[in-house]
């Protein structure tokens, strides 16, 4: 395909990881991308899907109702429907407008609670998802299922990636919907002003994740894009695991808050373990994570400390 030619949609694209995904695509030659907002056109209906698709050549489907521990506990409904809704709509929308090449980002929600470290991708169907996370990550899954249908039916194009929590400058920092890095570094730093003695985090910190930096995200989906086309799903990440105590004190540190940090063991630490397996993406399409977390963190931090 012709990159410089090619009518690329980005749902979600003027979002956190849709702005570095269009910046990235641009930067390899792209010339014409459309970044619907939710306000123009709602892919929770049928219509709307049929409008953004219609002339499309490539389709990356990046919208998403998406937040951390909390707000998925409190929105299980939202999160499962407005999710489903808008991926499989949205793909049948886009086989029906004849769409070259469909990508569709899952999330590593989509695993197992208790998936053995580091995740494989053969390991996706070996279990029900961690329970406040299973609503979000099952409408994601259901874009694999309906990925590989469309491909073995009708020859579509479609492929699957599963990328890991991502952060970055430009983070969600909303202190209801936020994820965990900026959530933190909004808490500490509100502390700071404040100057609080102490900063609540929730669970008892022994969790792990992983944590993919933005623009290393969206290369490997442009990689993917352009080089992967097959049926099975590939994870993006950067292949290590730092537990919540650990990420908790790094940024306490590079934020500057003296205070102590109390664990609230009554509320949920999510999934246990969290680290993928990265061989599929390195082999397929040449990704590698190549952003030190440490320098990363630093930038979120500075980032959100300018604003």
């Amino acid at each position: 395909m012709d990159i410089l030619s090619a009518k690329i949609l980005i749902t979600g694209g003027n979002g956190f990881l849709g702005t570095h995904l269009v910046n990235e695509f641009r930067k390899q030659g792209a010339m014409q991308i459309f970044t619907p907002s939710s306000g123009q056109f709602d892919l929770r209906e049928k219509k709307a899907c049929q409008e953004v698709t219609k002339n499309m050549d490539i389709v990356v489907h990046l919208a998403a109702r998406v937040g951390g521990i909390g707000y998925n506990r409190d929105h299980p409904a939202e999160m499962f429907y407005d999710n489903l809704m808008m991926g499989v709509q949205l793909m049948h929308e886009a086989w029906r407008a004849h769409v070259k090449k469909f990508v569709a980002i899952g999330t590593i929600c989509c695993y197992p609670k208790y998936t053995p470290i580091p995740f494989q991708e053969k390991d996706l169907w070996n279990g029900y998802p961690e329970e406040t996370n299973a609503p979000y990550g099952l409408s994601k899954k259901m874009l694999l299922v309906q990925s590989q249908a469309y491909r073995a039916q009708y020859g579509m194009n479609a492929i699957f990636l599963l990328p890991v929590n991502l952060y970055g400058p430009g983070d969600n920092f909303d202190p209801e919907s936020s994820h965990v890095i900026p959530a933190l570094i909004r808490r500490f730093r509100e502390a700071k002003e404040k100057k609080l003695k102490e900063v609540v985090v929730w669970g008892t910190g022994k969790a792990t994740r992983e944590f993919l930096y933005v623009k290393d995200a969206a290369e490997a989906i442009v990689k993917a894009t352009y080089t992967y086309d097959k049926p099975d799903p590939v994870n993006v990440g950067a292949g290590f695991e730092i537990s919540i105590r650990d990420l908790a004190y790094k940024i306490q540190s590079l934020v500057g808050f003296t205070g102590r940090i109390v664990w609230d063991k009554t509320k949920p630490n999510g999934q246990p373990r969290r680290m993928v397996d990265t061989k599929r993406a390195k082999k397929e399409f040449g990704f590698q994570a190549y952003t030190d977390f440490n320098k990363g963190l630093k930038e979120t931090v500075d980032w959100f400390s300018s604003i």
